[in-house]
């Protein structure tokens, strides 16, 4: 049995041997890649806690992993970024360009990255008043339902304005105890004692369906980038924030909606205006400095194979250009973003790559030595994919018994049945192409098939056992076809 760890703990709280517990629960196999990340993720809490005069000396150890497709890399890294609270983003290598050609430079990663650290930050902020926002969505909520009363002038305090005083009269006179005579309170009371009610009832949900209009600040649009893929993101400028702040603001709309949908959104707006967003900013910065993760993706795409011919024409022009653009950005440099300067001493980077064609050898030298820790994944045996598809907390059987039980069906995978759902998943991929687990996707989707498309017109209720039997039957096809191609994901 695995040992359960919290998904999201301080790392300072983990050792290296309980971070890879942790990855364990969600990984199956691949010990040493799992090692090699925790103790980076380990180093980083030992960074941070050692002798002033040192700790800006103490660079990350990044890592290269090498292995096949759908073996566990991404996900190795997601989860490490996961387990440590820290901005995390997946990129690949194949979607830069050198600089002078048409596509994303190197840079964009971590202006992607603080954007990321900024949004994680804010949601932190906002958990943290999310009580206070509450209380005050509750009194704009009230104060649609019963205006609150009004002084006129030259009146005495308890005189309010006519409509206003007819309006809370009425809603009054439905909501007020048997022993309390209207006629007797000034309008002030009556808007009071109706006001409590109304709380009353919107706590406890007795209101929920009822529509009221409310004014919403529209979304943010994506930054527009007018001068090209290098332009106004290499300036870090968003020019729609820019033209809102000259034109004072944007202007808010009425919606109608229920007060349930009210509720949320006024959260959402109540908990962004009681963050400091300049202190989140600064936050942020100072994460993604010390605790960021960039996961570079197919980074053997851009390596050049010894063998190949000396022509630099089409596709393979800027491959050498994107390396000597991702080296200063990896080796430790100064980032302009929209919220200001980053350096990349810091950041962890992973490199990962199936190095079918190439090697990791034909990264030009600089790079090869950014990247000190080299971990070879392991491909995935039958008996892996039996694990896979039983020991993680996310294993796609219990994904597909959580969405049929949403439909009142519950099913059950026998051993059997899993292990010749693992057999054929392995037998097609050494017959055709291996994409490791990502397998599994494919063979349960045509497994289960018949039964999705049957719940809940057919199917309605009950338990369901899947067996070898019922295995065999549905994939009789897939594993006699000596033509699998179109099986492949």
């Amino acid at each position: 049995m695995v040992k359960e760890v919290p998904q999201k703990i301080d790392p300072k709280d983990l050792t290296p041997r309980q971070i890879v517990e942790a990855l364990d629960t969600y990984i199956v196999g691949q010990k040493e890649a799992k090692r090699s990340v925790a103790i980076s993720l380990r180093n980083r809490w030992r960074r941070l806690n050692s002798d002033e005069e040192i700790r800006d000396e103490i660079i990350p150890n990044n890592i290269l992993m090498i292995g096949p497709t759908g073996v566990g890399k991404t996900e190795i890294a997601r989860r490490l970024a996961r387990l440590a609270n820290a901005p995390f983003i997946k990129v690949e290598a194949s979607k830069f360009t050198e600089v002078g050609y048409v596509g994303r430079d190197v840079e964009s990663m971590i202006r992607d990255l603080v954007d990321i650290g900024v949004n994680m930050v804010k949601q932190e902020m906002q958990e943290r008043v999310k009580e206070k926002a509450a209380a005050i969505v509750e009194e704009r909520i009230l104060d649609i339902l019963i205006p609150p009363v009004r002084k006129s002038r030259g009146n005495s305090a308890g005189s309010t304005a006519g409509t206003t005083s007819s309006t809370n009269r009425s809603a009054t006179s439905s909501t007020t105890d048997t022993d309390f005579d209207p006629g007797q309170a000034s309008d002030a009371e009556l808007n009071e004692r109706t006001r409590e009610r109304f709380r009353e009832k919107l706590k406890n949900g007795e209101l929920d369906d009822r529509k009221i209009e409310i004014e919403v600040s529209p979304k943010k649009k994506p930054t527009m980038q007018l001068f090209g893929p290098q332009g106004v993101e290499e300036m870090g400028i968003n020019l729609q924030d820019m033209l809102g702040n000259l034109a004072g603001g944007r202007k808010k709309v009425k919606r109608t909606m229920t007060i349930r949908e009210a509720r949320q959104y006024l959260l959402e707006e109540e908990s962004e205006k009681l963050i400091d967003h300049e202190a989140a900013i600064q936050e942020a910065l100072e994460r993604v400095q010390s605790q960021g993760i960039v996961f570079i993706d197919e980074i053997d795409k851009v390596a050049e194979s010894t063998g190949s011919s000396g022509s630099k024409g089409g596709p393979d022009v800027s491959r050498q250009g994107v390396q000597r653009d991702l080296l200063p950005i990896v080796e430790g440099s100064a980032v302009s973003t929209r919220n200001g300067i980053v350096r990349t001493d810091h950041i962890l980077f992973i490199a990962s790559g199936a190095f079918h064609v190439s090697k990791p050898s034909d990264l030009i030298p600089e790079l090869q030595g950014r990247f000190p820790i080299r971990v070879e994944l392991d491909s995935l045996t039958e008996e892996d994919f039996i694990d896979i598809l039983t020991q993680p907390k996310n294993a796609l059987t219990k994904q597909y018994q959580a969405m049929l039980s949403a439909e009142g069906v519950q099913i059950e995978f026998t051993d059997d049945a899993i292990r010749e759902i693992a057999r054929i998943a392995a037998q097609v991929n050494d017959r055709v192409e291996n994409i490791g687990a990502r397998r599994l996707h494919t063979i349960l989707s045509s497994l289960l098939e018949e039964l999705l498309y049957a719940v809940p017109d057919d199917i309605s209720s009950g338990e369901i056992t899947i067996d070898r039997d019922y295995v065999d039957k549905q994939l009789q096809d897939l594993a006699t076809d000596k033509d699998l191609s179109h099986y492949i994901l």
